[in-house]
């Protein structure tokens, strides 16, 4: 593996660190904030001592090619993407924005801890859902599934009237049919792609008083991506995001305890393709600047 391309962790001389996140370095300059997406990457709550190849490109292009293909639903907070020497292709300038303190998720299938929720009470954030659901299965209509922000852990799977009761319930309102919105015509461009996106992960903050899209978008971070081709409802699903380190974390039955393990060569770089083919097949390009 070409260590050479892996980035773990930025400094910018002149900019103020604003926070070292478990993927981007954020960064400030008094006006705005710059997003480097490095290529850490966490598995059961640790950041992992190996980076992926790539792996913060691939999330900022993926993130600047959701941003356009949904700019007529949602102002967002991008600004530019002329960053200081050595950052290019991972790193974005975006608007300050007041974050809306819960995440908006949308789920099209039954998987990860919807599955969970499902297999324990028949429902997902309070949701009546149908009996008899395998896991994988599509659900007859996407749903909103909001959670808390953690600060450090996962984060944790909310009532629509909880999401309500933290940020009002009109202010929920919007941010759960913007969130539907989105997903499904997300969800209806990547099938058409070969890629199924059964669920993911959306930020939002305000910006001049508008609802706007921020931080990672439809990447295989905040997202599961499945290919269509081997969709088979009835278990788990071979992806495209990092479910390949966690099989392997869960083979080699590390107790998700500190130190967290480092990956061999092959399974890093083998991630590293996985979300690779995600951005390729998506967009339909290479990987700008890709090695």
């Amino acid at each position: 593996m070409n260590t050479s391309n892996v980035v773990l962790e930025t400094h910018v001389p002149g900019l103020k660190l604003r926070a070292r996140g478990k993927v981007r370095d954020i960064y400030d300059d008094g006006q705005r904030l710059l997003f480097v997406a490095t290529d850490r990457i966490s598995a059961f709550d640790y950041i992992l001592a190996t980076g992926i190849p790539e792996k913060g490109r691939v999330l900022t292009e993926m993130t600047l090619f959701w941003l356009d293909f949904l700019r007529d639903m949602a102002p967002n907070h991008y600004l530019s993407s002329d960053v200081p020497p050595g950052l290019e292709g991972r790193a974005m300038w975006v608007k300050r924005a007041d974050m809306i303190e819960i995440e908006c998720v949308a789920r099209g299938y039954i998987s990860g801890s919807g599955w969970k929720d499902y297999q324990r009470t028949g429902a997902v954030c309070g949701i009546p859902l149908p009996a008899g659901l395998r896991e994988s299965d599509a659900l007859p209509e996407p749903i909103f599934t909001p959670a808390t922000k953690a600060q450090s852990g996962h984060d944790e799977n909310i009532s629509f009237e909880q999401a309500a009761a933290i940020v009002g319930g009109d202010l929920a309102a919007r941010l759960r049919d913007l969130t539907l919105a989105i997903y499904k015509r997300a969800a209806d461009y990547a099938r058409e792609r070969g890629i199924i996106i059964a669920d993911t992960k959306f930020e939002f903050g305000i910006v001049d008083g508008e609802i706007t899209l921020a931080d990672e978008v439809l990447t295989p971070d905040s997202s599961r991506f499945w290919p269509l081709e081997t969709y088979s409802p009835g278990g788990a699903q071979p992806s495209y995001d990092k479910q390949f380190v966690r099989d392997y974390l869960e083979s080699i039955h590390w107790n998700k305890q500190p130190p967290a393990p480092a990956l061999p060569a092959e399974i890093a770089q083998r991630t590293s393709e996985k979300y690779k083919d995600a951005y390729r097949a998506l967009t339909g390009r290479e990987l700008p600047g890709a090695r």
